[in-house]
């Protein structure tokens, strides 16, 4: 490709075309509303939430475990009594009830995913916070005690070790 090729290319792509790049932001919709209710668009975490979505799921699992097993002992009953008298509808109820015993299962893993990531999110999100509000506190501590504004030169920190006076203590020779 010539130098002038590559410029007329250049031209052409910065000229009238309709489709621009858009960053940091959703396009919006044909009805010119916009695709996000959060006008900042960040995602915010409420224990709150995440406990009651793990509360579901483990009572999903809890119920799932008692009634979606009911029928399982009457249905492989059937199953064996219909093949014992040489039916075919006892093999193809012993399939369905197999499939269903199979999808139960797997259904019943995934409500016991949920509680269990749900729970570990809770605590890892409150682990998370008190990392955080430690680092800040100690950072907060490691600054007042060496901003020399606090205090005159040579005195102790009012914000670190507190006022004397406040404390009921006297100064030497007072």
């Amino acid at each position: 490709m010539a130098w002038d090729e590559w410029n007329q290319l250049k031209a052409e792509a910065s000229g009238t075309s309709s489709t621009r790049m858009q960053l940091n932001r959703v396009p919006d919709e044909p009805d010119g509303k916009t695709l996000s209710t959060n006008s900042q668009g960040d995602l915010k975490v409420v224990n709150e939430h995440l406990s009651k979505i793990g509360d579901h799921a483990f009572g999903l699992y809890n119920r799932l475990w008692r009634e979606g097993r009911v029928a399982e002992a009457t249905t492989d009953s059937a199953a064996s009594d219909l093949s014992g008298q040489g039916f075919d509808l006892g093999g193809a109820l012993s399939h369905v009830s197999l499939k269903w015993a199979s999808a139960l299962a797997d259904l019943m893993d995934a409500c016991a995913h949920i509680s269990n990531h749900m729970d570990y999110t809770k605590n890892a999100h409150a682990g998370d916070e008190i990392f955080i509000e430690r680092r800040m506190s100690s950072i907060a501590m490691l600054d007042g005690g060496f901003d020399e504004r606090a205090s005159e030169p040579g005195k102790p920190n009012d914000l670190v070790y507190g006022n004397k006076e406040d404390k009921g203590d006297k100064k030497d020779g007072e």
